[in-house]
């Protein structure tokens, strides 16, 4: 039974939507960054940059300091408003490829996640859970929302398409070319049935933001023992949350690029992988995987297919069964000496947006020896580690939607 409640959210007014909505700040190249500070005075970038006005790079304590001053000081100049009821918010986006997403904005409950009604398929360090918790508990506010998915409902998906027949609140398009739009939904009736949908559910999958939830949850702990009339009714209790029906996420994978053969020649490298791949040389033909446990190659000019050979290797869990998973017990780690997939500087990753034409670059300037590329993670995967409690390796899967940064503000 999942709690998701609507919410107060904080957010630009219409005229300044499409100048304070930002990507993630990582995405941005520091020249990019650059322009939109120094251009547009109203970015969600001047927010989680404050340094920028003393020309200064601040960090810590001192930077979420000053994050929620920034953060203050647009809603004392009128950029933001308060919604005066609580609100679920539909929002939709149509991005440059065609893909459309629909979701509802609200407020998921940390109960849940404590409780793994809300399910985790990814491992979280604990260092950067508490980092954001900290920058959390000074600035007050999630500025970016959890994806989370749900089992498709055909009654959820009426409600959508009734409100989305009406004027969007927002409409705008990015110079990404994405255009998004926002519904806000206080009619106590309808906000009612959503929630009870939502309670009739009994699971729902993080599909994107595992660190923010599970930082979010880790404030919650902190606040609750802090306060002493704690209810468990307080904001804080929550986060801010974007909720898609299984069937709307797209997954794509994630390829890999080795720098090295870890000492090991060309003809050694392969002999070794024959003992549990099946190898075709494929030439100079373009070639991506055709199916699971299929890995596409490309080495030394050629592509490669990799077909496991199922004999030489067992699967007991749903883990095992992972494309990514295998490629690291059988290849990376065995062979290639890559032990360690998040510090490992020999290993590189690549979304498939950029597909193997980008492997097949990097490696013949040199930058990288061999790359390989998988075939995207279907959502029922991605499920069925989540419910045996199992975490896939980091840089598994890339997920779309990705929502603009200040568009809903959730305040605890």
């Amino acid at each position: 039974m999942a709690k998701i409640i609507p919410f107060k959210a904080v957010r630009p007014t219409r005229d300044k939507v499409s100048l304070l909505a930002a990507r993630s700040y990582d995405s941005y190249t520091p020249e990019q960054r650059e322009s939109r500070l120094r251009d547009n005075p109203f970015s969600f970038l001047h927010i989680v940059n404050p340094g920028y006005k003393y020309h200064k790079e601040i960090s810590g304590e001192q930077r979420y300091s000053l994050v929620r001053n920034r953060y203050q000081e647009f809603k004392e100049d009128g950029v933001f408003i308060e919604d005066k009821k609580p609100s679920f918010y539909i929002y939709k986006i149509v991005n440059r490829d065609g893909l459309e997403f629909k979701g509802i904005v609200a407020a998921a409950s940390t109960e849940d996640y404590k409780n793994d009604v809300i399910k985790k398929h990814e491992e979280t360090l604990q260092y950067k859970e508490v980092v954001f918790k900290e920058y959390l508990k000074t600035v007050g506010f999630n500025a970016e929302a959890v994806l989370l998915t749900h089992p498709d409902n055909e009654e959820l998906s009426a409600i959508i398409n009734k409100v989305m027949e009406s004027r969007a609140e927002y409409e705008f398009t990015t110079t990404y070319r994405d255009t998004h739009y926002l519904w806000n939904i206080d009619d106590d009736e309808i906000v009612s049935k959503i929630s009870s949908l939502f309670a009739d559910m009994g699971s729902l999958y993080i599909a994107d933001g595992h660190h923010r939830s599970a930082s979010s949850f880790l404030l919650a702990e902190d606040l609750k023992e802090a306060n002493n009339n704690h209810t468990g009714n307080e904001p804080y209790n929550y986060f801010m949350s974007y909720l898609i029906p299984e069937s709307n996420l797209k997954i794509y994978e994630f390829n890999r690029l080795v720098k090295d053969l870890n000492g090991l020649s060309k003809e050694e490298f392969l002999i070794k992988l024959d003992a549990m791949f099946r190898i075709e040389n494929r030439g100079l033909e373009y070639y991506k995987p055709t199916q699971k446990q299929n890995f596409s190659m490309y080495l030394d000019g050629e592509f490669y297919s990799l077909y496991l050979r199922k004999n030489s290797y067992s699967i007991n869990n749903a883990l095992d069964a992972l494309d990514a998973q295998i490629l690291f017990t059988t290849i990376l780690k065995p062979i290639l000496g890559v032990e360690d997939l998040r510090s490992d500087q020999r290993i590189k990753y690549t979304d498939g947006k950029s597909d193997m034409a980008y492997v097949q670059t990097v490696v013949d300037t040199g930058d990288f020896t061999v790359g390989f590329g998988l075939l995207p993670v279907r959502v029922s995967e991605m499920k069925k580690i989540a419910d045996e409690g199992l975490k896939m390796p980091p840089k598994t899967t890339f997920v779309l939607p990705k929502l603009r940064s200040g568009v809903t503000i959730y305040e605890f």
